[in-house]
């Protein structure tokens, strides 16, 4: 797996934000901690990021949530509890293993009617939406294997609507987009993702770098013309 680096500054200011502005509840911190318990690997988003996506979602009204990669359910929990009630986010895993654990965790935190987990791969969930005729995505976060984050981001723009929100985590990835070399498995993927964000006439987007217990790395934030 790809290493990224931080640093003890970086470690604890990340600490002290989550500690005094932030918050994780009883359930978000249950996710991580099945996380680590079944061996998965430590690349859910930070609590900081999670409380940004909560309010992204209520901030933009989203009443419907796609995102892009499970995991144990962090980053689910933390915008499903951003919804309105009646709100939904479906969510795409790969591995039914991780799904399941994703499943429990949601159901722990009581927002089991708010939130489907779709197992598969993703590129097939997401052409299944479109052939089910599901309503249009008021928001959808990816964070999944970069390889295909381009395609995800033009599945994001023909699953939403003029105004969606598309957050595209891991943009920067320890700059390896200036230097693929760093990681060339996925840093082609992420480059071409930020080419097409730079290009897609229905595309209105920015890329904001960050730095904590992930490294440096960084989120790409669209709308939908």
């Amino acid at each position: 797996m790809f290493e990224h680096k931080t640093r003890p500054g970086w470690l604890a200011v990340e600490d002290f934000l989550t500690a005094t502005v932030v918050h994780p509840d009883d359930a978000l911190q249950r996710a991580v901690s099945s996380a680590v318990d079944a061996g998965m690997p430590p690349i859910e988003v930070t609590p900081n990021a999670g409380k940004f996506l909560k309010l992204l979602v209520q901030i933009s009204g989203a009443r419907r949530v796609l995102e892009i990669g499970t995991l144990a359910g962090f980053s689910s929990i933390w915008m499903a509890q951003g919804l309105p009630d009646g709100g939904k986010l479906v969510t795409c895993e790969y591995l039914t293993k991780h799904a399941d654990i994703a499943k429990a965790n949601v159901e722990a935190a009581g927002l089991g009617s708010k939130v489907e987990v779709r197992v598969g791969a993703a590129l097939d969930t997401l052409a299944a939406l479109q052939s089910e005729g599901q309503e249009p995505f008021d928001l959808v976060f990816i964070d999944a294997d970069k390889e295909h984050d381009a395609d995800y981001l033009d599945w994001a723009v023909r699953l939403g609507r003029p105004g969606t929100v598309v957050v595209l985590d891991n943009a920067v990835w320890e700059g390896a987009i200036l230097d693929p070399s760093i990681d060339d498995v996925n840093a082609p993927g992420i480059i071409s993702a930020l080419e097409l964000l730079g290009n897609h006439p229905q595309l209105d987007a920015t890329v904001i770098q960050t730095v904590g217990s992930k490294g440096w790395d960084g989120f790409a934030l669209a709308r939908v013309r």
